[in-house]
């Protein structure tokens, strides 16, 4: 292929994409829907063409786990740790686990009785599908009102780290369950120590360096950091948010002299402009990736009427599931909260993860994307149904413990 041909089909990529971001902000549908379709339809496109992108099975995850960091470092640099937020983070703690728990555990014994596979490669499979993309639920509640937008910013980037840290351990290859748990405790607080030492070297680096190219150094240290991680099979997300909290919240960390020390008069303003790289990075690797995701499915997988029928139960699951989690922590009214549970980028990248010794045989692989459209539809005309409560209810929702 021409190279000018690449750039302009590159370039129009992130074009579209954001153009599909500003319908979203307006008509509430979900930009990564129109991406998937857009990927679909280059599909049908290049097959009449003759044309093949080669190495998709190679770039998609790729981009997945990049995508993947970013997400979770944007978060991490958009949630505060002050005095206010602590009982929002222990409520959406506690309803980001439990969904979790109880979501995978529901749809793992839906395929161990549809397929009759051993439960705890049910339990596998069914955990990418356990989890809410912060991808994908974040851009879409903007438009909420402040107490359930935050809710959702904060418990779907917590699902995001659970989902993958009890992925890990579903998959650490151990002699037992207890080996795997305690492997995983273990290399859980080996992370948090690396993680508090690379967050004082980065946070020197970001005030010290006077390059002018300073934050993708800093970024591209954080993809080896989780790299190597990966490789020892540590939690190495956990750093990524580690990161994006301490960089957030430094006036908790940093005091006194370590403050003369490690940041300068100009760290606010760096720190926004390291947001801005961040979530702009993010929107790219996002864009890219759902493109791809919907050019690698076949469109006849989505005429498979026995994918479709898993996929409502899971969808059933998700929101049975999510409606005990949200009554044990979220006090209000549940609309729309109970249908913002969108699956994306990080179901995607973990069901692609799946060792083939735990994949559930007779798995139809249009259950992936078909789940991933159903949780977006759902969460789109919940979010458009919503009206934001009076000023009125709003002061009797503050009048209860949050």
């Amino acid at each position: 292929m021409d190279i000018s041909i690449l750039i302009i089909i590159l370039s129009c990529s992130v074009l579209l994409s954001y153009g599909f971001d500003l319908i979203s902000s307006r008509t509430k549908l979900p930009s990564v829907i129109l991406l998937m379709a857009t990927g679909i339809i280059i599909r049908q496109v290049t097959s009449i063409l003759n044309i093949t992108i080669p190495y998709v099975e190679i770039i998609l995850p790729t981009l997945g786990t990049l995508g993947l960091i970013l997400i979770v470092l944007e978060g991490g640099l958009d949630l505060e740790l002050s005095g206010g937020k602590y009982k929002l983070i222990a409520r959406t703690f506690v309803s980001a686990f439990l969904g979790l728990m109880l979501s995978m555990l529901v749809i793992a014994s839906i395929l161990y009785l549809l397929l009759g596979e051993k439960f705890y490669n049910a339990m596998v499979t069914a955990t990418p599908f356990a989890i809410i993309s912060s991808a994908v639920a974040i851009p879409s509640v903007r438009g909420l009102d402040e107490k359930r937008r935050d809710y959702m910013v904060y418990e779907s980037s917590l699902s995001d780290i659970l989902g993958l840290m009890l992925f890990n351990i579903l998959v650490i290859p151990s002699g037992s369950g207890w080996e795997s748990a305690g492997q995983f405790f273990k290399s859980t607080i080996l992370i948090v120590i690396i993680s508090v030492i690379c967050c004082f070297v980065l946070l020197y680096l970001i005030s010290r360096i006077n390059h002018h190219v300073k934050y993708l150094p800093i970024i591209s240290a954080l993809f080896i950091v989780y790299a190597v991680g990966k490789i020892y099979h540590l939690s190495s997300l956990l750093a990524i948010l580690v990161f994006g909290l301490f960089l957030n919240n430094t006036e908790l960390f940093v005091r006194g002299k370590l403050n003369d020390f490690f940041k300068n008069d100009l760290f606010e303003k760096e720190l926004e402009q390291f947001k801005k790289l961040t979530a702009e990075s993010a929107f790219v690797i996002r864009t890219f990736f759902f493109l791809i995701f919907g050019y690698s499915t076949n469109i006849s997988e989505l005429a498979d009427l026995d994918a479709w029928i898993v996929s409502c139960l899971i969808l059933m699951a998700i929101i049975g599931t999510r409606y005990v989690s949200l009554k044990t922590s979220f006090k209000g009214s549940l609309n729309p909260l109970l249908y913002i549970a969108p699956r994306g980028l990080i179901t995607v990248l973990l069901f692609l993860s799946i060792p083939p010794e735990y994949m559930v045989k007779g798995f139809r692989q249009g259950i992936l994307m078909i789940t991933v459209i159903l949780t977006a539809l759902t969460m789109m005309v919940a979010v458009m149904s919503y009206k934001k409560p009076t000023e009125q209810e709003e002061t009797e929702e503050k009048l209860e413990v949050f």
